[in-house]
């Protein structure tokens, strides 16, 4: 039963750690970027567009391009949405937030039509299924079976688990342990001290956007792929992009924190699943515990005011070079 939940609660936090990981890039370089959900539901959206043209476009599907052709169309479309944000923000100094929740809304609006509508606009009926393109992201490692407990909570998962996992680990220790994360944490506490400094701030910015845009992107991905198994609702994301959001206060900006974090957040989005006899009113309660448990941490930090644990200085904030 532990391992089980534990099992759950991980493929629940993945879409989360996903989101999270590519908002600490972004939010590291000033960025506020709260189009991250419409972000998210595009990657998912334009991922699954990608395998359904390619599976209708043969007869028998190579494995191989299944993975490569809906990975790539949900990267490119959530890279592309984080470089509109982009544009607008850092070129065109537009205000953060407007921007970030036009985003979201542009994205999940782009999911529902597309998504919804792909189907009958190829003459078919019905919803969206890539089951075959699924089925090769869902994919476990083949002892997991004979490991009992171990190989449940451990390696019962397709490859995307563990790609998060790595990525979230290889963002943490590039803003710990290398220059150019030196300078990009820079950027986002002072922008116009490290323009002085010779870094480029436009560039670091946009990278950072850029890339933490697609690499949230693949939290919607893996939500169809992975946990829906290549099927598209309309709304079936839920609230999982603002969940994301949360998870960058409760991971204080670290990406490392953030992957237990998205276990925490994914057990107490399932926790109502194993407690028998709630009714409507409990089950509202615990759906709200990720976001209590985040603003917990957010006051218990800004009490403590470690200057580690707060977000950085200019976050939110435009930069315009003639200003300094």
């Amino acid at each position: 039963m532990f391992a089980t939940i534990i099992n759950k609660a991980i493929v629940q936090g993945i879409p989360l750690l996903f989101g999270s990981t590519g908002e600490i890039l972004t939010e590291k370089s000033g960025n506020l970027n709260l189009g991250i959900p419409g972000i998210m539901y595009m990657g998912g959206s334009a991922g699954i567009i990608g395998a359904y043209i390619y599976e209708q476009s043969v007869e028998v599907p190579h494995p191989a391009l299944c993975i490569i052709i809906p990975l790539l169309a949900a990267i490119i479309g959530s890279a592309l949405l984080a470089l509109i944000y982009s544009f607008l923000t850092i070129s065109l100094r537009a205000n953060q937030n407007v921007t970030g929740l036009a985003l979201t809304t542009f994205g999940v609006g782009f999911g529902d039509f597309f998504g919804g509508s792909l189907t009958k606009i190829f003459g078919e009926g019905g919803n969206i299924s890539v089951k075959t393109t699924a089925d090769y992201f869902k994919t476990t490692l083949p002892f997991a079976d004979d490991l009992g407990a171990i190989g449940t909570i451990f390696f019962s998962y397709g490859f995307l688990v563990y790609a998060a996992i790595i990525i979230a680990l290889i963002c943490a220790w590039f803003l710990k342990r290398t220059r150019a994360g030196l300078h990009l944490r820079a950027v986002g506490e002072n922008p116009a001290t490290a323009d002085a400094a010779g870094i480029n701030v436009t560039k670091y910015k946009y990278l950072a956007t850029v890339i933490g845009g697609a690499i949230a992107g693949l939290g919607g991905f893996y939500f169809i792929m992975d946990y829906t198994g290549g099927s598209w609702t309309n709304g079936g994301f839920g609230d999982r992009g603002w969940l994301a959001i949360a998870l960058v206060i409760f991971a204080l900006w670290k990406p490392n924190i953030g992957i237990i974090g998205s276990i925490i957040f994914g057990g107490l989005y399932i926790a109502y699943a194993y407690i028998p006899g709630l009714g409507r009113a409990a089950l509202a309660i615990f759906n709200m515990l990720p976001y209590v448990v985040t603003i917990i941490v957010l006051i218990l930090t800004s009490a403590r005011n470690k200057k580690e644990n707060q977000p950085p200085e200019a976050l939110g904030l435009p930069y315009f070079r003639e200003e300094r």
